[in-house]
């Protein structure tokens, strides 16, 4: 299994997963030309992606999905009522969209997909698990907290991307309006380091060995700051890997080899 991600904050997300002879791309909020050079530095065209699956419509996610749609013939995955905000807020979607069941398990390709939900402020997001050949890799950011529907989603995954959004105290102290502060912080917004490591605790503790720190605010908080409230959760814990996904550079994951790197 390979994960790069390409792509991950509040100015776009996107990330790809590569298990067996299939190619998933998660989320698509860079533009479409960031995409096919990032693909092509991992060797492959977008027409050979096996599907995009979109976790909710916020610009950050959903970008470059617009032209993706346009140039390339592949399947766009989403739960009912994301689907509904695509084919408003992206033209020409139509053809290319397919809805996903939420809590069930789909296939594309040679990958079983399961959508669970993430509580943020839209009508619907989404976290993914996505199984082949043995090995799980699960994504959860953008939500204000780890619920059970979460937990189950990403527990017993190989490999885990999660979002480590926020410190409290930068957060609190920044120059953020109230309000939004108040946003980041409820129960439908996003993330914190502490969370993070305690949600990172509770995985390594049922088997996940790579553990991606994503979704990073560039304003409330820095990486090192994440690594290091993560990792003193994870202190004790054998043989697991942790790394931060940048904003704007690739991270490669690769679990044949056991490296978890920037490349």
């Amino acid at each position: 299994m390979r994960i790069i991600t390409f792509a991950s904050g509040s100015s776009g997300n996107c990330v790809l997963v590569s298990m067996g002879e299939s190619h998933i791309l998660l989320d698509a909020g860079i533009s479409f030309k960031r995409i096919k050079d990032q693909l092509s530095l991992s060797g492959l065209t977008p027409g050979e992606l096996s599907a995009v699956l979109i976790t909710h419509e916020h610009s950050d996610h959903i970008s470059g999905l617009g032209t993706m749609v346009k140039r390339c013939a592949v399947p766009v995955f989403a739960p009912r009522t994301v689907a509904n905000h695509l084919r408003a807020a992206v033209p020409g979607i139509e053809h290319a969209l397919c809805e996903l069941p939420v809590g069930e398990d789909s296939r594309v390709g040679s990958v079983a997909v399961r959508a669970f939900h993430t509580p943020h402020d839209t009508p619907e997001s989404v976290g993914y698990r996505l199984s082949a050949g043995g090995e799980t890799f699960a994504l959860a950011t953008d939500m204000g907290g780890a619920t059970e529907e979460i937990k189950a989603g990403l527990l017993g995954a190989d490999a885990v991307l999660i979002e480590s959004n926020h410190d409290v105290d930068m957060l609190r102290m920044g120059p953020y309006p109230a309000a939004l502060k108040r946003r980041i912080l409820s129960e439908h917004g996003h993330l914190s380091n502490a969370h993070c490591a305690a949600l990172a605790a509770l995985l390594a503790e049922n088997g996940t060995k790579y553990i991606i720190l994503g979704h990073l605010s560039r304003e409330n908080n820095t990486p090192s700051l994440a690594f290091r409230t993560v990792g003193a959760a994870l202190e004790g814990f054998d043989g697991v890997q942790l790394c931060v996904a940048p904003a704007a550079e690739r991270l490669t994951v690769e679990t044949e080899a056991a490296v978890c790197l920037p490349r």
